[in-house]
Parts: C-alpha cells; structure tokens; sequence
C-alpha cells in the first residue's frame, strides 16, 4: 500500500482522521507544509483540506507540492456547510475531491476504502478478536476449521488466513462440497486418468494438485458424502492423492481449510460425519457470528459492499436516518441480506445520497421491526 500523507494545515479534523487509519492499520504520517519543500515520499497518497488547496491558488499549485514530495495520488477533503456529498475525480482517478457535510463514521469508510486494496472492513471489537486471532493462525500450517451461520464470511475469513500466510504468493483453491454432484466430487477432489470412466477424455489432475504449495477451502464440508469422507481423511494423513484410475500415489503440500454452518457434533453423534475425519479437521477452529452480534461493523461492511456495486466515483453516502435503520435489524440473512438491501438501496437512491427511503427490507424477515416502523408514509413504502 502507499504511504499515506496527511497534510494538516488548516485541516482541523486531521487528528481524527489520522487516528482513524492507525486503527484500520494503515500507516499514516502528518506533515505541514513546511515539510512539503524537502520530503520525498516517492508513490504516496496526499490527503489535504480543500481549504488549503484554496490557500496555494486552487489544484495547479497542489499539483506542484504533490510533485515536489512524490505523490502519485491526491484526496481532497471538502467540508461543506450544506448537506452535500460527492466524489469526483480527475486526472485518471489520482485527483479525487471528496464533498461532504463533517467527518463521520461513513465518510472516514469511504476515505478507507479509496486507500484501501482489502475488500472487506470492520470496527467491532469482536471481529477484531478474529482477525487478529486469523492473523496468528495464518502464521501456521495447521488445518483450520471454521463454523458459523449462513452470510457470516467464512470464506473471507479463510481467503485473509491464505493471504496472511507463508502461501499467500501460492494457489488458493475454494471448492463447495455441497454443489458438486456426488458422482463428480471425487474427481474433482483427487483428478482422473484419461479413460477412467465414461467421459474422460483427457486426464484431470484435481482440485488437490491444483492447489499445491498453496491453500484449499473445503466450503460447506458438512455436505461432502459419507463415501468420500474416508478417502479425505487419507489424504489429510498421508498427504497424498490417486486420481480415478491412477496406479500411483502423488505428493501433495496443501494447507486445508473447512468451514460448515452445521453444529458438527450433532452431524457426528447422528452418523453423518465421520468421527476421525471431524477431529483431522478440527485442529484449530474458528467461530464466526450473526452480524447482530457484532452491530459496529454494519456501517463499514456496508461502505464496502458499496464501493464493490457502485466503484469509488459513484460510492453512496448513507444518511443518519438509514443508518438508524440498518443498525436497527437483526439481520437473519447476515451479510447476504444487507447486501441485498443495498443493492436495492443503489437503485432507488437519488443521485449520491441513500436516506431511509431507499432502505427495503423483506417483510417475511422474523423480526419485530415493522411493527416499530415510523408512521412516516416513504419508510412504509419503503418496506415490501
């Protein structure tokens, strides 16, 4: 990531925004202007005030500073009195003037996710409890075993492990154990000769050969069939595969990484999971949680799920009476449903700006949040 440089003069909130980033752990340094006539600070990011961009004599002269420091890439912070907000762009994306009334807790996200190459983001204490546990675990090899309900971000959790590992420059393969037919998950699993059965016309080397040296998510494990069940545990022990109609066993070096939203003791007392299998996998379980339980990461899933949809010039600002709303349901659907919401959201929105109007959320959700709604008739429209 670039060096990110926060110009303070005549920006009063630097402070804040400064101590924001440290948090989201992006290394910033503020600076004066002074500073500007000798820092080089080859590809770093600018940040500064647009009043102080007024104070040079308007862009041509910031270009200038940001030349003479290094910059490749310039944010502007507008503070408008009005109740505006805008992000425009120039020069190829590396000028970008963001129009806003006060920092907030969504303008300091959508500052973080113009800097930020992660496609996900979070606040809440007890997220930053599993990230900096996944951190440690990535630091390791052992098999990892991640429970937790449906839209929770077991799979982000297991691509950050890959990415924060030894691997992270190898292979990471994601396989759904429960859409893949049963007749085909073993070859896709462990590969096939040529001919091995009907069909097989050239050979397949499989997803455990493709993930070599690399990371392999075993997504939704719960549903792989008791029949493959046996044979997965030998390869996690013996770290080797056959392929279909192979005469030969093939090394293989492969971190595995499981996830279920199935309670897995309850799937081994009724004979549906293999007991020796569930203890190779459970070596270090990882639980997730309902985004209910972790309400100070709606706002910052929220951002990001936006600027995915919406790219960073056409990103939304989220009112205060929509984040009311957000932050007031229970989200059984988890992150899927706000991502729905919000791309409902992105449709109905006037221009830059998401109020409680352009909040729908499903009526059949089981909630008591409708009965509390305002009488207000758009938030009654709203809701389908």
């Amino acid at each position: 990531m670039k060096e990110i440089l926060i110009l303070k003069d005549s920006f009063e909130q630097f402070e804040k925004l400064s101590d924001f980033l440290n948090d989201k752990n992006i290394k910033n340094s503020v600076i004066n202007s002074n500073d500007t006539k000798s820092l080089e600070k080859n590809k770093s990011t600018l940040i500064c005030s647009n009043k102080f961009n007024n104070e040079i004599g308007g862009k041509s002269e910031l270009l200038k500073v940001s030349r003479n420091i290094g910059s490749t890439s310039i944010i502007v912070l507008n503070e408008s009195k009005e109740n505006k907000f805008s992000i425009n762009e120039d020069l190829g994306g590396a000028y970008l003037e963001i129009m806003f009334n006060g920092i907030d807790e969504v303008v300091k996200e959508i500052i973080f996710q113009i800097l930020t190459t992660e496609n996900f983001s979070f606040s809440d204490t007890k997220t930053h409890s599993l990230v900096k546990m996944a951190k440690k675990v990535a630091q390791t090899d052992v098999t990892v075993f991640i429970y937790g309900p449906t839209g929770t971000g077991k799979e982000v959790i297991s691509n950050f492990i890959h990415q924060n590992s030894g691997r992270s420059e190898k292979p990471f393969v994601a396989i759904n154990c429960a859409a893949i037919p049963e007749n085909m998950l073993e070859a896709m699993l462990f590969g096939h000769e040529k001919g091995a059965f009907t069909g097989a016309s050239s050979a397949n080397k499989g997803i455990f050969r493709a993930a070599d040296t690399g990371t392999l998510l075993l997504d939704e494990i719960s549903e792989m069939p008791l029949s493959l069940q046996a044979k997965l545990l030998r390869v996690l022990q013996e770290k080797k595969v056959t392929p279909i109609g192979g005469q030969r066993d093939i090394d293989v070096d492969v971190r595995v990484i499981a996830t279920t939203n199935r309670n897995m003791i309850e799937e081994v007392k009724d004979k549906k999971f293999r007991e020796d299998l569930y203890y190779r996998l459970n070596v270090f379980p990882i639980e997730t949680c309902n985004l209910s339980e972790r309400p100070n990461d709606i706002i910052p899933i929220s951002v990001a799920l936006l600027k995915r949809h919406s790219g960073i010039t056409k990103l939304p600002f989220i009112t205060n009476k929509a984040r009311e709303l957000l932050k007031g349901y229970n989200w059984p659907g988890n992150v899927r449903e706000l991502e729905n919401v919000l791309q409902r959201a992105i449709v109905l929105c006037d221009g830059e700006i998401i109020d409680e109007k352009d909040i729908m959320i499903d009526i059949n959700s089981k909630n008591d949040f409708y009965s509390n709604l305002s009488e207000n008739e758009e938030v009654k429209q709203a809701v389908i």
